[in-house]
């Protein structure tokens, strides 16, 4: 097939992990792909930093090896000798409980021995399975699903630290349906989270997945941005950085005529862009096919025309913000053995962070010999203002907390700060109209798509396997293995 300079069969808006990804699956495949990105480099907030010899995280510190496409897409990006997993201290977490914190217990006896939760908590859990299901069509909060189920203080002490630690959310305010659809479904499907969690393991190892509480967790030697970084040099000139407002809209028969016959026009997307070198520049392309990976409240403002009315919903999409801390500490100056990944703060504890990350305890490389790297995160939908504090309030706030909590005795040897004002979108109650408009405008306008953080999952590993997925959809679509017979497939 023969393209002109400006012809693409897929163009994507965004060149963080899940526009790069799609983009790389994309490329192996023979497809002919462009990524628009308008920040000077690629990996989004999904950054890695060397800085006083401390190697810190902007993002996402670490994912989770649930999908074989999370090893995928590192072979594409050539990282296989540059993947760092935990020595096994990992796999121990810890939640604060009066001022002290406990290893959550990972196995039933741990469980039953832990004093994490009382023997009121545990004997309540024997109810479980006999707890009746909700109605299908109930939309209700991980509160309410998780006090119905299993008890207020599994909710305080477990559930609400972990959404903390994902989401930076409030249980009360999100969807357990959107934000965690497979947890629903364990009730739906099975009528019991704990006889869901049984079955559902041979329903995963059907499908080579693994479950989060068993999935092996990794980075990369030189952090998580290794892999954006390794993406972009293996798309090369497919990658368009510093591309400025960028506009979408159906292309007109008139217009433009694809490198092939019986080509719908209405299936013909025109993208203009500017980009600056010495002057500006103003470019326009065309594609069959259009990925948004871009945050929900951008996507309104690259359409002049076509869903442009529509889209505008995705504005009231509400973001969580966040300040992630990094602190180091020389390793004598901290009393606690930081032998796990972190602790997390339950609402309950009334403290002013919500959690801390120990990075030089899980990977190599992340400090100096003789010290420690921990990150600590402030704000969220738990204490949004927090976030906002000026960076001396912040630098206090965070160390009287790690004093108290962890022991330390002295000033830090190194602190960093990174604000980022819609830091995670949330799933709140109601956030399936976004879901079902995004559908329809996809039903409405072929090869339009959707491969977003605020659908299907805001992990890392959610937005690269939707990314596959993607993909692969857009690979089908385009009947590339009949097109190009040399063409890699999936």
């Amino acid at each position: 097939m023969n393209f002109s300079n400006n012809e693409y069969q897929a163009v994507i808006i965004g060149a963080g992990i899940s526009g790069l990804a799609t983009a790389a699956w994309l490329d192996a495949a023979g497809v002919r792909v462009l990524v628009l990105e308008s920040a000077p480099y690629p990996g989004g907030v999904m950054r890695s930093e060397r800085v006083d010899e401390f190697l810190i995280e902007t993002g996402p510190n670490s994912l989770l090896e649930t999908t074989p496409h999370i090893g995928e897409l590192i072979a594409l990006a050539s990282l296989q000798e540059q993947v760092a997993y935990p020595d096994g201290a990992g796999s121990k977490r810890y939640i604060l409980r009066q001022g002290k914190i406990f290893p959550l217990p990972m196995s039933p006896p741990a469980f039953l021995r832990t004093p994490l939760f009382s023997f009121h908590a545990k004997l309540r859990l024997l109810r479980e399975p006999f707890i009746k299901p909700a109605p299908p069509e109930t939309e209700e909060s991980i509160a309410a699903f998780v006090r119905r189920r299993i008890g207020g203080e599994f909710l305080d002490y477990a559930i609400n630290p972990f959404v903390a630690g994902v989401y930076a959310g409030d249980p009360a305010q999100l969807s357990v349906r959107a934000a965690f659809p497979k947890l629903h479904a364990l009730e739906q499907n099975y009528g019991s989270l704990i006889r869901g969690a049984i079955r559902g393991r041979k329903e995963r190892a059907a499908r080579a997945e693994k479950a989060k509480d068993r999935a092996r967790m990794l980075s990369f030697r030189e952090g998580m941005g290794a892999l954006p970084a390794a993406l972009h040099r293996r798309l090369r000139e497919k990658v368009q950085l510093g591309a400025s407002n960028v506009r979408i809209s159906p292309a007109a028969d008139s217009e433009f005529s694809f490198s092939r016959e019986n080509e719908e026009p209405d299936r013909i997307w025109r993208i203009t862009f500017e980009t600056e070198s010495n002057t500006t520049t103003w470019n326009e392309i065309y594609a069959r096919h259009v990925v948004i990976t871009a945050p929900a409240y951008h996507v309104p403002a690259l359409f002049s025309d076509g869903p442009a009315r529509r889209l505008a919903t995705l504005r009231d999409v509400v973001y969580a913000p966040v300040a992630i801390v990094a602190t180091g500490f020389r390793r004598e100056q901290v009393r606690h053995p930081l032998d796990g990944f972190g602790f997390l703060v339950p609402e309950k504890e009334q403290r002013h962070i919500l959690g801390t990350l120990w990075n030089s305890t899980l990977f190599p490389n992340r400090a100096p010999e003789g010290r420690v790297l921990m990150t600590t995160f402030v704000g969220g939908m738990r204490q949004p203002d927090l976030a906002n504090r000026d960076d001396r309030e912040l630098r206090q706030l965070v160390l009287d907390e790690l004093r108290d909590i962890l022991g330390i005795s002295s000033a830090p040897d190194f602190m960093h700060i990174r604000r980022y004002q819609q830091a995670i979108p949330q799933y709140l109650l109601g956030h399936q109209r976004f879901l079902d408009l995004i559908n329809d405008v996809e039903r409405e306008f072929p090869g339009l798509h959707f491969a977003t953080n605020y659908r299907g999952g805001i992990s890392v590993t959610d937005c690269i396997k939707q990314a596959r997925e993607m993909a692969t959809k857009i690979q089908t679509e385009l009947k590339t293995t009949e097109q190009m017979p040399n063409a890699q497939v999936f």
